[in-house]
């Protein structure tokens, strides 16, 4: 005992003459802070949640008595990883429905469809992520085989974009939809004057409002299982484009009940309950939750043909695609969201939608500005219309996999011309010195590495093609990075508070087992997260 007692008290007086107290240690590491420098340090310290200190181990450890400490043993530390664009709910009900991602035939899909329903007996048989441009026969498939399958059944398998889907004859009676009939902004399929149930874009709209609203369990399960495999890639924010108003409040709930920690900035749907509602209440924000922005459609997807172009599509002539609402409807918001100070995030793919939606967004913002109104994908380009972004401080909002997904059959929507002025990320970087990236998952994967790969690689996970599709508009690695974190932080008006690791700012940040400013290319795809943190709390651990 009198040999214990003086270390209790040599141990008392150290931890007395120390500054600070704080929750957390993080050190031994390779830290990334992506600050305005891309310095690197190897220790951090966070109090309440929030980074305080930033520097050399050594000296932190003098400074401050942490009641936790991680010894990273010498892993690459990073900000949690920002997606800019998801669809984080509907990639949750996702996650219950059938799975038909990667099918290579329609016969594929049925079998996919049929497995499904015989696990689950009742009810509408809803599936996602089928792509008739990876099948042999790249044609849109036909319901007959569906009606002969489910003849009673009602059947919704909705294509990978989300922008085309396919049903039975049973879903379009109860959606009394006939052939011949038309609807501004999409299209009902006929062929020989009989339906093939496939509907695309706006015509999604008259069945799926025919589908039962998820039960609270359901929709609270969709929450929970994105989140999980989320936290799983090192997502610890997520940008979920184009929910209701009153999809708000559910997700404070469940964040106030702590069962998601995810940070979340949501954009809600172009209608006007959800204008009402936010024009009423105005910004929503608390930590978890910023409100404060609106997604509307120019309009479709290439894959599917409903992007709008300026001129017919090289695989399809006469036929250009279509904006899905009217002109005067995007001026009519542009001019309503600018008067109350809200963002406007618009889908735009084809140069068409791009250029009439550059153009309002021009005549409303009126040159040099910090609204950061974006234009989400910024897809296919007109050249010429590059500018506008940096002219007016648009933001494009892009997915790196977008372009590696569909380099295999973009030339035969597009032309080899028309493909130049695609994808082209560099380029649009250049206009105001930063990009956010984002996935646009379910329609992409989740991971974050696949996002980095694409961006600086331009390969598929395969390795295809050699040299990369168009090297030219490669990022570096630093601009991935920070378009991952920082630049995707500031396109949600929230790069003081997150993005990077510096003081003042949410202790959000990931351990990965290989460092992606030096693993070799190839290899990038293979990373793993070891560990992900929100506030300092860690929510996911590698097994």
């Amino acid at each position: 005992m009198k040999k214990i007692l003086p270390i209790l008290l040599l141990f008392a007086f150290a931890c007395k003459n120390k500054d600070h107290n704080a929750d957390l240690l993080v050190k031994n590491a390779l830290i990334y802070t992506v600050d305005s420098a891309f310095s690197t340090a190897d220790a951090f310290v966070v109090t309440g949640g929030k980074i305080v200190a930033v520097g050399k181990a050594d000296t932190l450890e003098q400074k401050y008595n942490a009641r936790e400490v991680i010894d990273a043993g010498g892993k690459p530390v990073y900000p949690g990883f920002i997606d800019a664009h998801t669809h984080f709910y509907s990639y949750g009900l996702s996650l219950q429905d059938a799975k038909l991602e990667n099918t290579k035939s329609w016969q594929e899909v049925l079998d996919s469809v049929n497995v499904y329903a015989r696990k689950n007996p009742e009810g509408w048989i809803i599936g996602r992520g089928w792509d008739q441009n990876k099948w042999k026969e790249k044609q849109f498939p036909d319901k007959a085989k569906l009606d002969m399958m489910f003849p009673i059944r009602p059947v919704m398998l909705t294509r990978i974009d989300g922008h085309a889907i396919i049903v039975n004859q049973a879903a379009l009676n109860l959606a009394g939809i006939k052939p011949g009939q038309m609807i501004t902004g999409g299209k009902i399929e006929t062929v020989n004057g009989k339906l093939t149930g496939m509907l695309i874009d706006n015509a999604e709209g008259l069945v799926r409002r025919k589908i039962p609203v998820p039960t609270e369990q359901v929709t609270q399960a969709a929450f929970l299982d994105a989140q999980h495999n989320c936290f799983a890639v090192g997502l610890t924010t997520v940008d979920d484009c184009g929910l209701p108003y009153t999809m708000v409040n559910t997700i404070a709930q469940l964040q106030h009940k702590g069962a998601l920690k995810m940070r979340m900035y949501v954009m809600l749907s172009d209608n006007p309950d959800n204008f009402e509602y936010l024009f009423k209440r105005g910004v929503y924000k608390t930590p978890g939750l910023d409100v404060r922005a609106f997604k509307v459609y120019a309009d479709g997807a290439l894959g599917s043909r409903g992007a709008c172009l300026l001129q017919p599509y090289s695989d399809q002539k006469n036929w250009r695609g279509f904006l899905l609402s009217s002109q005067k409807h995007y001026e009519d918001v542009a001019q309503k969201l600018a008067a109350k100070g809200f963002q406007m995030c618009t889908h735009a793919i084809g140069d068409s939608a791009n250029r009439v939606i550059l153009k309002i967004y021009a005549s409303v913002l009126k040159g040099k500005n910090d609204r950061r109104w974006r234009i989400e994908h910024s897809q296919v380009l007109a050249p010429e219309d590059i500018k506008y972004f940096g002219d007016y401080n648009i933001i494009p909002s892009v997915q790196p996999t977008h372009a590696t997904s569909d380099m295999y059959w973009a030339a035969e929507r597009l032309g080899k011309k028309r493909l130049k002025s695609a994808y082209v990320y560099k380029q649009l970087l250049e206009q105001n010195g930063w990009i956010p990236l984002g996935t646009d998952f379910p329609v992409e994967n989740i991971n974050p590495m696949y996002t980095f790969y694409a961006a600086v690689e331009r390969k598929d996970l395969k390795g295809f093609p050699d040299g990369g599709f168009q090297p030219e508009n490669a990022l570096t690695r630093e601009q991935a990075l920070r378009g991952m974190t920082i630049w995707a932080a500031k396109a949600n008006f929230e790069e003081k508070e997150k993005g990077s690791i510096e003081p003042g700012k949410y202790a959000d940040f990931v351990i990965l087992d290989s460092d992606i400013m030096k693993t070799d290319g190839a290899n990038l795809p293979q990373v793993k997260v070891l560990k992900t943190y929100i506030n300092g709390e860690k929510v996911y651990e590698k097994k």
